[in-house]
Order: C-alpha cells, then sequence, then structure tokens
C-alpha cells in the first residue's frame, strides 16, 4: 500500500491565487523572463547600455527599468523597441 505524503500541500499556483498575487506574479515572472533574453542577447551582440537606448530611441534610464527586476510596469512599445533594437520581433499571443 502506498502512503502519501502528509507534508505535501498545494501547488505554488494555488498558494499565489489564494494569496491574489497570482497574476502579478505571472506578469512580473514574464517581464523579468522578457528582460533575461534581451540582456543575453545585448551580451552576445556586445552591445552596451547606452548603444541600446540609442537604437531604441529611448533614455537609459528607461532600459534600466526594462532591465531592473521586481517590476512589471513596462509598455509594450517599450519591448518592440528592445526586440527590434536587438533584431528580433515581439510576439504576443493569448493562450
Amino acid at each position: 500500500m502506498r502512503k502519501t505524503n502528509k507534508h505535501i500541500g498545494s501547488s505554488l499556483d494555488d498558494f499565489l491565487k489564494e494569496e491574489g498575487i497570482l497574476e502579478e506574479a505571472r506578469t512580473v515572472a514574464l517581464k523579468e523572463s522578457l528582460a533575461w533574453q534581451i540582456q543575453l542577447a545585448m551580451e552576445k551582440e556586445h552591445i552596451t547600455k547606452v548603444e541600446m537606448a540609442r537604437r531604441m530611441n529611448t533614455s537609459r534610464a528607461a532600459l534600466d527599468r526594462l532591465l531592473a527586476r521586481g517590476s512589471a510596469s513596462v509598455t509594450l512599445l517599450t519591448l518592440s523597441r528592445a526586440a527590434r533594437a536587438i533584431g528580433r520581433d515581439l510576439r504576443i499571443e493569448l493562450v
């Protein structure tokens, strides 16, 4: 007979939903994933932050906000400009 583990609780999604922060957590995780991909592309192509900001036609401070951790408040326009600056397209879809 198989014993169930009494220490296993709900999933992380269930916990975040109960706390009322599931959507915020998903949004922050998505933004940080995109920022990480942008940072990796910048490093691979040896693009400095100053050059990246110039390519995006924005300020260095705006680029720093895009790459910063913990905040999800980045516009689609900023993400699109960043993608174009590294030779990529931004694709957003509902699933």
